[in-house]
C-alpha cells in the first residue's frame, strides 16, 4: 500500500491545485443577430455560423388562451 514518506506541505499542495481552477467563458457578438454566441459555434439564437445561415430557426408561433 502506498504510503506518503513526508506531508504534503500547503504550499506545494496549492501550487499544485494552481491550474484547477475555472476560466470564464469568452462570449463573441453574432454579426447577425448581436446576441452573444461561443466563439466557433452556431448562434443559438439566429442559427447563422460565418455569417452564412447553417441552422433553420423555427418561428414562434403564437397559440391562442382556450387551445391550451
Amino acid at each position: 500500500m502506498a504510503v506518503p514518506q513526508n506531508r504534503t506541505t500547503k504550499s506545494k499542495r496549492n501550487m499544485r491545485r494552481a491550474h484547477d481552477s475555472l476560466v470564464a467563458a469568452n462570449p463573441n457578438d453574432c454579426p447577425n443577430c448581436g446576441e452573444l454566441k461561443r466563439p466557433h459555434h452556431v448562434c443559438p439564437s439566429c442559427g447563422h455560423y460565418d455569417s452564412r445561415e447553417v441552422v433553420s430557426m423555427a418561428r414562434e408561433v403564437d397559440i391562442g388562451e382556450d387551445a391550451a
